[in-house]
Formats: structure tokens, C-alpha cells, sequence
């Protein structure tokens, strides 16, 4: 780009019609882009025309409800996100240097998460209201993509991906416990053989699961194959399951407290459980986190336990 077009492009480019633009982009969508900017569509569509009209060539194509990004926009993406990590980086480097949790604090967890997240992230926020905290649920494979793209200042995962280089911190207790609706034949049993969990019918999340990841290499270590029903997409999807009577499942036990089902669900006492097992806050090797993503770590670290049992302020009524 000539010298006179970059001043141009300085002089009329504003960072509303970048970030407009860089999100629609990264989102696909100018609707979605509209929702996360918190702003309508219309507004977005306009900042995206100025910036279009202000670089002088078409930076989207549309092909019905879908948008792709010309050579032009795909250049400009590339930009954008320099420009914004860039950015990033010197709003952590200036509140590093005044020494105070302050600035966004973007989290990115997985829907078994959110309950709890949002509570650890809220209560924070609460503390800290110099901070612009911000929650954003996706599933794993999601995540992991966002990962890879620096989107967010901190994620929370079950099992860490090993598909990228990432620092994994320990954080939050998660454990399993084996769930059945009240009158099924095993309900009241007390040390149930690990075994006999084979010949149940096993209602299980979706591929890339976290959870299931879990409980597949429980099941290998035991030398058994779990006996898979059905796949769902959501934990709040399989607990409808197991009402239905469609048979068991391994969940983590804090979601549990905030449902109205409780007095029809029962944790099984099977060998091995409760299931220890972790959220781990992972961010990419390398990354420099802000005073606030590190104030969170230190917060969380101090008071994850007593959300977690405020998670469980209404915990499983046993049949004992």
C-alpha cells in the first residue's frame, strides 16, 4: 500500500470500523459480530461500508447468508489481528506497570462450565470494577480454535488439548459421580463393582468432550468398553435422559446444584467414585497475562472451593 494511502487509511479508518470489521471476519457473520460488539447490525453493517469504502475495495463477498472475505479483506484481517494483539499487549504492559487488576479479562470455557464460571468470573468482577470481564461458552473443538488464535486471555478446560503448546494450571476441583434417576435397580446398592457400570446403558457428551475423554480412560484402564446409548450435546440434555429412565451417566457433581430435579436423581455408589478430576486454566506458551487474567488465577485459586460449594448448596438427596 503506498505511503499516501496508509495516511489515508489512518486519517478516515477508525478502530469501531476495524473492530467491526475484524469480528465479522473472524465470526463469519455480521449478525454474530453485531451480538458480541453489543451493537446492531445495522451499526455494524455501516462501520463495515466506511472502512470498505475508505480502503477502496470490496472486503466481503456474499453468497446468501454467508460472507467471505475478498483478497483485499483477507489482507485486512491479517492487519487487524497484528493490530489488536498489538494493542492488547500494550494495555497489559501499561497496567502492568501501574500495578492493578484493570482492563478486559476475556474467559473462554465449555458449556458444562458455565454455572460455575460465571460465578468465580461475576464474583470477581465484583471485587475488581476496574475490570471489564467477559464470558464466552463454546464447545471444545471451539475453544481449541480460539486458543490458537489468542481470542481470549484465559481458558478452561477438563483435559488440556494436546493439540497446542499451552501452560495448564490446576484450579478447580471437578469431581464425577455416577447418576441414575431414583428407581432404577442399582439406586440404594452400596459398592457397586466398577464393572457392572459395562452392562448399563451409558448416556455420554458429544465426541471431544473433556468429560468423556475422561471417562473412556477410566473405563480402557479398567480393561472394559462402556455400553453407549446415546450422545448429547449438553449436560442439561443428559440429565433429561436419565429422568426418562434411558439409563446411566458420569457427570460433574457442582452442576447438579442448581437443578429442580434433584429429589428424581440419585449418585450411585460405585467403586472408584467420586472421580477426582480438575478444571485447569490454560492459556498458550508464551503468552504474557495481563494484571487482571493474573489477578483471576490468584482469586480463583483462593476462592474456587467456596463457589464450588455454593454450587452445591442443594446437593443429591441420597436414599441411605
Amino acid at each position: 500500500m503506498p505511503q499516501s494511502d496508509i495516511r489515508r487509511y489512518l486519517k478516515h479508518g477508525t478502530l469501531p470500523q476495524l473492530r467491526a470489521f475484524e469480528a465479522s471476519a473472524r465470526l463469519g457473520s455480521f449478525t454474530r459480530a453485531a451480538e458480541e460488539l453489543h451493537m446492531a447490525q445495522a451499526t455494524a453493517s455501516v462501520q463495515i461500508k466506511k472502512l470498505s469504502d475508505t480502503v477502496g475495495l470490496a472486503l466481503f463477498e456474499q453468497d446468501g447468508r454467508r460472507i467471505h472475505l475478498t483478497e483485499a479483506g483477507q489482507r485486512l484481517y491479517a492487519g487487524c489481528s497484528e493490530l489488536f494483539r498489538a494493542l492488547s499487549d500494550m494495555e497489559r504492559a501499561l497496567a502492568a506497570m501501574r500495578g492493578v487488576a484493570s482492563g478486559d479479562l476475556r474467559l473462554a470455557a465449555p458449556s458444562a462450565a458455565r454455572h460455575f464460571a460465571s460465578r468465580l468470573l461475576g464474583t470477581f468482577a465484583q471485587r475488581n470494577p476496574a475490570v471489564h470481564a467477559s464470558l464466552q461458552i463454546h464447545d471444545r473443538l471451539a475453544l481449541i480454535e480460539r486458543l490458537g488464535n489468542h481470542e481470549d486471555d484465559l481458558y478452561l478446560f477438563i483435559e488440556p488439548p494436546d493439540e497446542r503448546e499451552v501452560v495448564a494450571q490446576a484450579a478447580v476441583p471437578n469431581p464425577l459421580v455416577v447418576l441414575a434417576c431414583r428407581d432404577h435397580p442399582l439406586a440404594g446398592e452400596n459398592d457397586i463393582p466398577f464393572a457392572r457400570l459395562a452392562r448399563e446403558p451409558l448416556l455420554m457428551r458429544e465426541p471431544g468432550s473433556g468429560t468423556r475423554m475422561i471417562i473412556l480412560r477410566l473405563f480402557a484402564r479398567h480393561g472394559l468398553a462402556p455400553n453407549i446409548l446415546m450422545e448429547l450435546g449438553s449436560d442439561e440434555a443428559i440429565r433429561e435422559a436419565i429422568l426418562a429412565g434411558l439409563g446411566l451417566s458420569i457427570l460433574p457433581r457442582y452442576t447438579l446444584g442448581l437443578d429442580r430435579v434433584l429429589t428424581k436423581l440419585v449418585c450411585l455408589d460405585v467403586e472408584g467414585f467420586p472421580l477426582e478430576s480438575h478444571w485447569h486454566f490454560v492459556y498458550p506458551v508464551g503468552k504474557r497475562l495481563s494484571p487482571a487474567a493474573r489477578a483471576f488465577m490468584d482469586f480463583a485459586r483462593v476462592e474456587a472451593k467456596s463457589v464450588f460449594r455454593d454450587c452445591l448448596r442443594n446437593p443429591l438427596h441420597s436414599l441411605s
